[in-house]
């Protein structure tokens, strides 16, 4: 058995990496980067503004934040197969239902299903059985599966433009719950059984160690929680807030588009370098190591934003937010059942993953809203760069704190 230990992580992990990987890549069908390819199909069908059609997605984006906190415990009473079968199937019908939207009804409700289930339910599960099932190489595991969700980033627009391009765009969300019920059934088949963490993990018991951790109740009365929260929401926050309102910082500055999409390669790559060294280096030195220091590259990049207008500011921005980015998305997997344990994981992550949910929706409304009110991109980037040396700040004595108390080692 030893021996067999011993063997390639990849080889050993590979059944239920390649179904937390998948689940990240089905995820892409309710992220902004890709429901937001159809916004002007959108808009044209359904006679939207821009302001109206924004204000749609953010309701949607935010209902879906708050059932969230409700379903996110399933992932801790049901086998993780289960819940994907149900995930999975109501996702499908959220892609398919954009097909449908002949009212504004229809197209919220498609929305709520996109963003509840693909950016809500399938990275929260990922993230939770991850958590759960891996201790010592939890960093390496969460990093290597969270490369779905690149992929998804690298080639899911492409094939999406090219399919709509060809037979129409809502060939496209007809593909996407075809191709969303397939793999939701092969990821499912991957989990028919659950990992059982082996000694070598880190713990001479592992039923001893899924059992500890704090229920969701005791979390949210922790003082230690919300400077956390306020550090690991600032990713999410800040980069749709960027990113969405991107045509108009090209304008002001006096570039072309190409500027900033010739810069998105760069931040591409070096999300994925960091995120998979990342993970590897979290299994060494644990989350609360980094947690300080993981948002000066963003907090950097968003201050040469804000004060530089060369176009070059652009690509350090990318390059230091490609930085932040690859590591936020281990350490994301592995602080919270670090801090909190493994046994009501899926509860806690419920709330995170709902804030964050929030905050990817806030940023291009408030960003919107006080363009309106004449604060500029550049008042806005230097505030939010400082938000991140602040928050940095803030959590570097709770880190203190909680490994002091031994939260390291709760799970």
């Amino acid at each position: 058995m030893t021996h067999l230990y011993k063997t390639s992580f990849l080889r050993r992990e590979g059944r239920w990496l390649l179904g937390g990987f998948l689940l990240f890549l089905l995820s892409s069908f309710g992220q902004t980067f890709f429901v937001s390819l159809f916004a002007d199909d959108i808009r044209d069908r359904h006679d939207l503004t821009h302001g109206s059609y924004g204000a749609l997605y953010m309701a949607a984006t935010l209902l879906g934040a708050v059932a969230l906190t409700r379903t996110g415990h399933l992932v801790d009473r049901h086998p993780v197969r289960r819940v994907v079968l149900v995930s999975a199937p109501l996702l499908a019908l959220g892609a398919v239902a954009m097909t449908w939207s002949a009212d504004l009804f229809t197209l919220f409700g498609a929305l709520v299903l996109l963003r509840l289930f693909g950016q809500g339910m399938m990275t929260h599960t990922a993230f939770t059985v991850l958590g759960r099932w891996f201790t010592r190489q939890r960093g390496r595991a969460v990093s290597l599966a969270a490369l779905g969700l690149n992929t998804g980033e690298a080639a899911l627009p492409a094939l999406a433009v090219a399919l709509s391009g060809a037979a129409g765009w809502q060939a496209v969300w007809w593909a996407a719950g075809t191709l969303v019920t397939a793999v939701g059934v092969a990821v499912a088949a991957l989990f028919r059984t659950e990992r059982t963490p082996h000694p070598a993990d880190g713990s001479a018991d592992p039923e001893a160690s899924a059992a500890a951790g704090w229920t969701r109740a005791e979390v949210l009365r922790d003082r230690c929680f919300y400077p956390l929260l306020l550090a690991t929401a600032a990713p999410a926050l800040i980069g749709n807030t960027v990113f969405f309102h991107q045509a108009h910082l090209a304008e002001t500055r006096g570039w072309s588009l190409g500027v900033l999409a010739s810069a998105f390669p760069l931040y591409a790559v070096l999300t994925v370098l960091c995120s998979v060294a990342s993970g590897f280096l979290l299994d060494r030195i644990t989350g609360l190591v980094l947690l300080p220091v993981f948002l000066l590259p963003l907090g950097g990049g968003l201050l040469l934003l804000g004060t530089v207008t060369a176009p070059w500011s652009a690509f350090a921005f990318m390059a230091l937010y490609g930085v932040t980015n690859g590591l936020s998305l281990s350490l994301f997997g592995v602080v919270w059942p670090e801090v909190y344990g493994t046994r009501h994981l899926g509860a806690v992550r419920s709330v995170v993953v709902a804030v964050l949910v929030f905050a990817s929706a806030l940023g291009p409304g408030a960003g919107g809203l006080l363009l309106d009110a004449g604060v500029g991109q550049s008042v806005q980037f230097v505030a939010l760069g400082g938000y991140c040396l602040v928050a940095s700040a803030l959590v570097t004595p709770v880190v203190r704190q909680l490994r002091a108390r031994g939260a390291a080692v709760l799970c």
